[in-house]
């Protein structure tokens, strides 16, 4: 093999790479975001997120709404 070929097969070995690096999410950071979600739609029905000991990268999962006190006049 000479050595161009080598050269040019790394070369389009590592623009590969690095484009599927670059294809994630292209909207900031979605845990972040459904991480805030979770915790606003748990305080508005008056509880306070805890973690359940999971560690999925899905908040949804990795949290439970806690609702201490008062149950919730939602429910009659």
């Amino acid at each position: 093999m000479s050595p161009r070929l080598i050269a040019a097969g790394a070369v389009l070995a590592i623009g590969l790479v690095s484009g599927a690096c670059a294809s994630g999410p292209a909207s900031g950071n979605t845990y972040e975001s459904e991480f805030a979600k979770l915790n606003a739609d748990c305080e508005s029905r008056g509880g306070i997120l805890a973690t359940n000991g999971q560690q999925t990268g899905d908040p949804a999962r990795d949290y439970v709404c806690e609702i201490r006190g008062q149950p919730s006049n939602r429910v009659r």
